[in-house]
């Protein structure tokens, strides 16, 4: 049995911006049923609901001093499902806000505070409640500098860094490296230094023992100067502490089984539910009654989701005879023209710039396929739940989407999706086209969608792969 120490910004339930809270909320769990011990540490957000969570003081405060400035930290604890203890930082100066890391006119200009007062406490948390972690996992940038402190602490524990997105990096200007508690020593191109900055992410990589990122094709494609952000170079001199591990998904939440969010559940073995659910949501959406395919879109509508892409080529779509329901907020740009586009063909496109779970889990059940245009593609979750909904994914063969689906085309035996590999508006257009053919063939179409929804990408996989990472540096030290 392990000791395991997850460090991370957010964690689902109890808090959430993007894929990272899920990784961070599942993987602790998926580990604590291996039979480890496990605990995240996390900030308590002003956002985090203490009562519903049964979030309760533990008694126990931890003290930072960083550049002669004191932060106070109350300890707050709570259990998951499966016995994951999770450990609260509280500080109301520093988390006591209304979103996580900044505002729709940008980013807190202290975080570089907030998320380095946060990798100190990590160890005033562990001497409080006096914790013996085998192996500190650290996640994205905002707990990039728990590694540089082990560090700084004579390397105590094991430590791993995730990458969950490379474009990332925590980068602040240099006068802020003695108020975050660093010394100058540190502040090089080979340590912290990023042309002139101060790289929290990279710091993570540098005195990380292991680093890992959510798939292996991300893994590799963060080596490259196309993918790496700057840092391929020193990702190329640690390619063997690299390694790509793929998230998982939470069927728990996401399966057409048991979905309460949707009209009517469904199986492979029974798929009229899934038809009433396309039935009911082209209704909710005020879609006229389609013979043809029902795309759909879920997602931060930016352009490194590729949806400008796919605003371009949403009349054509419409032209092929299928109907587009999109789901999102995002760049204005790109949410004005898919915003204009609905307006055109009200019958056919519908556009809600919202955020809205419920509609999510509907548009998984009632599309017949699920389009994901990522310009990068770090690991992506919902090709993997549209996959166990039997809406087949249209991806960029990027990434995550690259490992996770089988192209019709390419792979007919195997077949899972659909997937085009040069970002153009052509190629993008031409998968979609076969999209509409596929769903044309009706045999053909079902048998790909009942081996979809077979595909298997639970937690368990990616948890006894880290489990055995973190086994082999344990043995190593």
């Amino acid at each position: 049995m392990l000791d395991i120490l997850h460090c991370t910004p957010e964690c689902v339930p109890y808090s959430k911006t993007g894929g990272l809270a899920d990784v961070s909320g599942a993987l602790p769990e998926a580990l604590t049923r291996l039979g480890h011990r496990v605990a995240v540490v996390t900030p308590l957000y002003a956002s985090v609901d203490r009562d519903r969570h049964r979030v309760a003081h533990t008694g126990r405060e931890v003290q930072v001093t960083l550049a002669g400035r004191t932060f106070d930290f109350e300890v707050h604890e709570t259990t998951m499902p499966a016995g994951t203890r999770v450990l609260f930082l509280a500080n109301e100066g520093l988390f006591g806000r209304p979103q996580l890391y900044g505002t729709r006119e940008g980013d807190y200009p202290d975080n570089h505070l907030r998320f380095g007062a946060f990798a100190a406490a990590v160890f005033g948390v562990v001497r409080a409640l006096r914790l013996r972690p085998d192996v500190l996992h650290c996640h994205d940038w905002q707990a990039g500098l728990v590694p540089a402190w082990n560090h700084l602490h004579l390397d105590l524990f094991a430590t791993v860094t995730t990458i969950h997105n490379m474009a990332y990096q925590g980068l602040f200007s240099a006068e802020v490296l003695p108020d975050v508690g660093l010394p100058w020593e540190l502040f090089n191109p080979e340590q912290v230094e990023f042309w002139g900055k101060v790289g929290f992410l990279k710091a993570g990589l540098v005195f990380a023992d292991r680093i890992t990122t959510v798939s292996p094709r991300y893994a590799r494609e963060i080596m490259t100067p196309e993918f790496g952000c700057g840092l391929d170079g020193l990702l190329r001199r640690r390619g063997a502490d690299v390694s790509g591990i793929l998230n998982g998904a939470d069927y728990g939440e996401w399966s057409p089984a048991t979905d309460a969010l949707i009209p009517s559940t469904y199986s492979a073995a029974d798929l009229s539910g899934k038809a009433a659910c396309r039935e009911a949501l082209l209704r909710e959406c005020g879609l006229a009654p389609a013979r043809g395919p029902v795309f759909g879109v879920v997602g931060r509508l930016a352009e490194q989701k590729g949806f400008d892409l796919l605003a371009c080529v949403l009349p054509d779509v419409v032209a092929l005879g299928a109907s587009v329901v999109v789901l999102g907020t995002g760049e204005a740009a790109i949410e004005d023209h898919m915003v204009e586009v609905a307006s055109r063909y009200p019958e056919r496109v519908a556009v809600r710039i919202a955020y809205d779970n419920g509609l999510a889990h509907r548009i998984e059940a009632g599309c017949d396929f699920f389009v994901m245009p990522s310009r990068y593609e770090p690991c992506g979750l919902n090709q993997i739940y549209s996959m166990a909904y039997g809406t087949l994914p249209v991806v960029h063969a990027v990434g995550g989407l690259d490992d996770t689906v089988a192209d019709v085309d390419e792979d007919p035996a195997n077949a899972t999706g659909l997937k085009f590999r040069t970002f153009t508006r052509e190629a993008l257009l031409d998968r979609l086209a076969r999209a509409v053919t596929l769903h044309a063939d009706a045999a053909a179409h079902a048998a790909v969608v009942r081996r979809a929804m077979a595909a298997d990408f639970s937690w368990d996989a990616s948890a006894r792969a880290y489990e055995a990472l973190y086994a082999g540096l344990v043995s190593a030290r």
